[in-house]
């Protein structure tokens, strides 16, 4: 007899969605009020639909993605460009004045927060399938091919 497959919650399901949806938008938003990183924001949009349709057959490599690619890209503009705290600066104007001055940093720190749930909910997914040795090495192996595409969008499409 066969064990019976795991299923992943309801609620992990529409968390990823919810953060997936979410960054997307930021992706787009941000390619309207900078035209140039259109390229750049349509090629990283496909990893997030990988995440969705990679997610939904409870892959491990696609919570893996869920996981590196978001943290990788929250630890870049936490720590080195400083971007997500720009745009909570962004954020806070537009609360008290109704104005924001730069939207593309703002979209950053949309895209920050929404890759926040990403990673709860992917790595909630994962450990839901109750992972083996083997679903480790998929769940980063994932993350690394991902990253590795990341990159090479990047060198490849982002503007000079």
């Amino acid at each position: 007899m066969r064990p019976s497959p795991v299923i992943v919650s309801r609620l992990t399901n529409v968390s990823i969605a919810i953060g997936v949806g979410l960054f997307i938008l930021a992706l787009v938003f941000s390619a309207v009020f900078v035209p140039q990183l259109r390229l750049l924001h349509l090629f990283q949009a496909l990893i997030y639909v990988a995440v969705i349709v990679l997610t939904r057959r409870n892959s491990p490599w696609g919570f893996g993605v869920g996981v590196i690619i978001p943290a990788a890209w929250n630890c870049l503009n936490l720590f080195v460009t400083h971007l997500f705290q720009a745009g909570a600066g962004e954020f806070w104007s537009l609360l008290s004045t109704g104005h924001v001055s730069r939207p593309d940093t703002l979209m950053v720190m949309i895209g920050g927060v929404a890759h926040f749930v990403l990673i709860i909910a992917c790595m909630a997914g994962f450990l839901q399938l109750r992972p083996r040795m083997k679903q480790w090495g998929q769940f980063f192996g994932g993350g690394l091919l991902a990253l590795a595409y990341f990159a090479l969008i990047i060198v490849t499409t982002a503007p000079r």
